[in-house]
């Protein structure tokens, strides 16, 4: 890994950036996700994961985890299909929801504000289709609930402290990063090759590694929401809880070390194979020179620091994302050359480069050996 200055290749078809001022994002405040068997989802993110519900309704579910004060941070509604309604901001005041709306429709995006919200405990939002295809949500206005964060007597060994950051599949990451820019976030690390092809992006506003990232991939789908934890040690008690209830099926990747973020990770799936990684320890990235990190595609640690395989579902598997209509967005197919394709082998496992069996190529590792080449 290195510092990059190497510019992504021109965009063929680039997002117009608006002359309109851009909404000061805080960060990724809450996630609206559709599933189809509420009580299933129920035992499976309050039970299981430890989320705490701040109000419940028949066919709707408000949850918070541990060190949150405004109302949710994760919204399960049922719906007859398996989506993402709302990727939610929170903006840092009431006249950013105006700039966020005036902004968007400058876009051409399709807008639709709620003086009262969307959802409760929100006050007056405004929901978009962004140029991605993606619903996002803005808002300021919240209304407050008791902070967790110093009791104890409800902490749990595997407790989910925080709402860190979503992943959304795309299949443009320099067309959907130059876009993100232009709404005020920055890119801290990101996976090239040395053809000048991107595979994905992270990007932020609270000074964390991310608030959301872009994975080359067809889309809009959601590819993951991550809530965060204190310590390794807390997921690790995931994965045993997991094991205990004989549930193991549920945890598809990890735990591990990312190469990329350098946080302790879990990825697991829901009832409706919603996916959620448990995520900590990542590092400060809120200074204003903070560089960014450029990974080679073909460095097996970039995924997993230890050099472990990425297993094929993690490329191909992802949630739809729902229009401001509720209907499922159609996705988009990736022209660009596939991640999983350059770097896992039909035996499922990640090699440096396909065809160089001998490791000849500047002289790295064969395929197969959990080596790669650092841009």
């Amino acid at each position: 890994m290195t510092t990059t200055t190497a510019p992504d290749p021109a965009n063929t078809n680039p997002i117009p950036t608006p002359t309109l001022p851009a909404p000061d994002i805080v960060r990724c405040a809450s996630m609206e996700l559709v599933v189809t068997d509420l009580a299933a989802s129920r035992a499976f993110y309050v039970d299981v994961l430890g989320l705490h519900v701040t109000e419940e309704e028949d066919e709707v579910i408000y949850l918070r985890s541990f060190e949150e004060f405004i109302h949710h941070n994760l919204v399960l509604r049922k719906g007859p299909v398996a989506a993402v309604a709302a990727f939610s901001y929170r903006v840092r005041t009431p006249e950013d929801v105006d700039r966020a709306e005036a902004w968007f429709q400058e876009l051409g995006c399709r807008t639709e504000r709620r003086r009262d919200g969307f959802v409760k405990g929100l006050g007056d939002s405004v929901r978009v289709q962004d140029p991605l295809g993606f619903p996002y949500e803005f808002f300021h206005e919240v209304e407050h609930v008791e902070r967790l964060h110093m009791r104890y007597d409800l902490y749990s060994a595997g407790e989910l402290v925080r709402l860190d950051h979503f992943n959304q599949v795309t299949p443009d990451v320099p067309r959907g990063r130059a876009y993100l820019e232009s709404l005020g976030f920055r890119v801290t690390e990101d996976i090239k090759d040395d053809q000048g092809v991107t595979y994905a992006a992270w990007m932020h506003r609270k000074g964390t590694v991310h608030d959301t990232a872009l994975t080359g991939g067809d889309g809009p789908r959601m590819h993951h929401v991550a809530f965060s934890t204190h310590e390794k040690h807390n997921i690790i008690q995931i994965c045993d809880k997991l094991g205990a209830l004989r549930m193991s099926d549920h945890i598809e990747r990890g735990p591990g070390r990312h190469g990329v973020s350098n946080a302790f990770y879990l990825y697991i799936t829901d009832p409706d194979g919603h996916r959620v990684e448990i995520y900590t320890q990542d590092y400060w990235t809120g200074d204003p020179d903070n560089p960014v990190i450029t990974w080679d595609v073909h460095d097996n640690q970039r995924r997993d620091w230890w050099g472990n395989p990425v297993v094929p579902s993690w490329y191909t598997e992802a949630s739809p994302v729902l229009d401001l209509d509720g209907n499922v967005v159609e996705t988009v197919a990736r022209t660009d050359s596939s991640e999983m394709e350059v770097t896992i082998g039909a035996d499922g496992f990640s090699y440096t480069r396909a065809g160089d069996e001998d490791g000849t190529y500047r002289g790295e590792a064969a395929k197969g050996f959990k080596l790669g080449n650092q841009l």
